[in-house]
């Protein structure tokens, strides 16, 4: 069985598929932190700002098994479209239920199927797209991929203990109180400047926005 917190429609707001249209399956349930604001101080991960507790969000539920999952994840592509369809598997921690039975049913499907995992858990082979983003001292495990997405500044992940990472493209996330909603805040946002400062002397790394929360979308 897999639980999803949520399923939705919208643009992809980072890394290098920016502006992507795309389906969204938020896995439910993750490995660095039960979702629960009692334990948050003590999480491996203390700053996500991510609901995926339960299975009560939109387009969320339990499915009996990958085709069912996969029918859903379908569902919520446009009926119209002759593209060839995308879905973020995300979380939470996705690789805790994607599995090789949901990959091969949502090829089926004509899926290219991305993943954004936090790197401590092997992925099934054949995953299209797959952005690691380290979190704490958790050991990532998982040292080839797409685009490397790291929060900055985190005391236990700092970029430079990844250069044993092998990635098309390294990004830096400005760490931001979510309520940031503007571009301006963000830019005028201390970390964010540390960032841009950061990429300038290291040009292995790229700034990453959220633009997603900068234009009000999901």
């Amino acid at each position: 069985m897999y639980q999803v917190k949520e399923t939705f429609y919208t643009l992809q707001g980072e890394g290098a598929q920016t502006g992507r249209p795309a389906v969204f399956c938020r896995f439910s349930g993750c490995n660095l932190w039960s979702g629960l604001e009692k334990h948050r101080a003590k999480a491996i991960c203390n700053f996500c700002d991510t609901d995926f507790k339960g299975t009560d969000g939109p387009g969320g539920g339990k499915f009996i098994d990958a085709e069912q999952l996969a029918q859903h994840i379908f569902s919520f592509w446009p009926k119209t479209s002759q593209d060839k369809p995308f879905v973020v598997c995300t979380g939470g921690e996705p690789l805790l239920q994607l599995d090789d039975r949901l990959l091969a049913q949502l090829h089926h499907l004509g899926f290219e199927v991305a993943v954004e995992t936090n790197g401590t858990q092997l992925p099934p082979q054949g995953i299209d797209w797959i952005t690691v983003s380290p979190k704490g001292k958790a050991a990532v495990i998982l040292t080839q991929c797409h685009e490397l997405k790291l929060v900055y500044p985190q005391l236990d992940a700092m970029p430079d203990q990844f250069d044993h990472i092998k990635a098309s493209y390294y990004y830096l996330t400005p760490m931001s109180p979510p309520k940031h909603t503007s571009l301006e805040q963000l830019y005028h946002n201390e970390l964010t400047k540390e960032v841009i400062a950061y990429c300038l002397m290291h040009p292995k790394w790229r700034l990453n926005l959220q633009t997603h929360k900068l234009i009000g979308i999901a």
